[in-house]
């Protein structure tokens, strides 16, 4: 009897192996695009000749501190023109190193780009401050307004999150949040509770969630048509409720009583972050606790690791024993319930009754935050607050008497979410099975 002894191979000692991963050396060879260097050149050079060889000679203040913070920070005051000027140098060196990694062949991480962006922000906002007539606004009040605007989005985007990673794409966010805000002031007019207009604003958010389910699941209908149609049919149901019901007895139907905003003691006076973290209404307490719970649930459980396996390869999910269509289907049923919470903002926070397309397109802008933080709970989340800073900022802006043209403020947050599904942070992927129906056998 004979024994035959494999002989190493060379780079690998032990043996009987390959020398290297090919799918990783495929991966490596894999050329970088200009497109992430070129979009980041293009706006250090924007920055540089409009926020600082044009910027105004002004100094714009940004108040850091409000009325009712434990202690008094100074306003910061910055010269319009030599900020605008070290910001951009700033910029371009960030697009210089990105030119250099795509020389190299490597990507640009995403540190960069999110650096960049920051920077970029900060070199509008010293420009459009310093050029404005009372060339001075509180910056902390500007953060929290963005925090209280982005609260919908967050949960919009949450939706859409559960729902994309399961293997559904939801286009129906938009009716999802104009659901729940309808039902939650009727309901909360009728009971006079805010608490159960919440409950039931995640009900009707369910509910429109459901039907979206069982036509893309079971009946195989395109997803996005489903989703198209039934944005379609809330707005038009909620708007002849409201015109035929609401209005005939507001005071019965359409006067929610509101949450109120709950102030922690002692946090809620930290400057900056007191207001934004500790001064926030239920709902603002409850987009934080969603969103690390969504991301916990989703890269830390057993729960979260069957959903991504669906999203990604149903067929193999289903070899292991995963009910493919139930576990989607409950997902999106629950995408459904998150977007009816936020949607109750709009009616039991930001005002106190109902009207037609309250929801203003917030559920398309919350599907571009789904995107521009790459199907991820914490990053839709900040992408989020980015749509929401210039949702405020085109506001505050306009009071102030900024030279910028109104109608181009009014529609910044559009051009923002533009760019970011345009692909300014790079190339992203969805889960591999996303949009497609999955059928057994």
């Amino acid at each position: 009897m004979s024994t035959t002894v494999s002989s190493p191979r060379p780079g690998n000692p032990q043996g009987g192996g390959a020398t290297a991963d090919p799918s990783a050396t495929a991966l490596s060879a894999k050329p970088v695009g200009w497109k992430t260097p070129v979009l980041l050149a293009v706006f250090a050079v924007v920055s540089l000749v409009f926020f600082g060889f044009l910027a105004p000679n002004k100094t714009a203040s940004f108040g850091i501190s409000t009325g009712s913070d434990f202690f008094q920070l100074p306003a910061l005051e910055i010269d319009a023109a030599v900020g605008g000027i070290v910001l951009s140098v700033l910029l371009l060196a960030l697009a210089a190193y990105a030119v250099y990694l795509k020389l190299k062949n490597r990507p640009a991480p995403g540190w960069l780009t999110v650096t960049f962006i920051s920077l970029f922000v900060a070199a509008f906002l010293i420009w459009v401050v310093g050029g404005a007539r009372t060339p001075a606004i509180s910056l902390a009040g500007l953060i929290a307004g963005s925090v209280t605007l982005a609260v919908p989005l967050v949960f919009g985007s949450l939706s859409g999150v559960l729902c994309e990673r399961v293997g559904v794409v939801n286009i129906a966010i938009e009716g999802q949040l104009l659901g729940g805000a309808f039902t939650a002031a009727i309901v909360a007019s009728m009971t006079k509770n805010p608490f159960i207009g919440l409950v039931a604003a995640a009900a009707a958010g369910a509910v429109v969630s459901m039907v979206l389910a069982l036509f893309s699941i079971k009946y195989l209908v395109n997803q996005i048509i489903v989703g198209v149609v039934l944005n379609v049919l809330v707005s038009g149901v909620t708007g002849f409720l409201f015109s035929t019901v609401m209005q005939a007895n507001k005071a019965q139907f359409n006067s929610p009583p509101g949450l109120d905003v709950i102030d922690i003691p002692v946090l809620s006076g930290i400057p900056v972050i007191g207001p934004i973290l500790f001064r926030q209404s239920l709902v603002g307490y409850l987009m934080y606790i969603a969103v690390a719970v969504v991301w916990v649930g989703l890269f830390k459980t057993r729960w979260g690791l069957r959903v991504r396996a669906v999203g990604e390869h149903p067929q193999a999910a289903d070899t292991l024993g995963i009910n493919v269509n139930l576990t989607r289907f409950w997902n999106v049923t629950l995408g459904g319930a998150v977007a009816g919470i936020g949607g109750s903002f709009f009616t039991l926070v930001a005002i106190d009754s109902f009207t037609k397309e309250i929801s203003g397109g917030r559920g398309f802008i919350a599907l571009a935050a789904l995107i521009f933080g790459r199907w991820n709970p914490i990053g839709a989340f900040f992408a989020a607050l980015l749509f929401g800073f210039a949702d405020n900022l085109q506001s505050i802006v306009t009071i102030i008497g900024t030279p910028v043209p109104s109608q181009f403020m009014a529609m910044l947050p559009y051009l923002v979410t533009v760019l970011a599904v345009a692909g300014l942070v790079g190339k992203s992927r969805g889960p591999a099975a996303s949009g497609i129906p999955y059928v057994k056998g």
